[in-house]
């Protein structure tokens, strides 16, 4: 059971830090400036929702 356990932790640790990276790279290409990309990417998989509603 704990074997179950750690494999959803872990797949929810990697979403996360791809959601962040993806945000981050959405948000420089889109604004040039690195202060709006580190806050979007902290928001993460907001962002990107948030992205693929207003410009998709």
């Amino acid at each position: 059971m704990s074997n179950n356990n750690s494999r959803s932790r872990d797949a929810v640790k990697k979403g996360i830090g791809f959601g962040a990276c993806l945000a981050m790279v959405i948000s420089f290409t889109m604004w040039k400036s690195v202060f709006w990309a580190i806050l979007h990417g902290l928001l993460g998989w907001i962002y990107v929702v948030y992205y693929l509603i207003k410009y998709a």
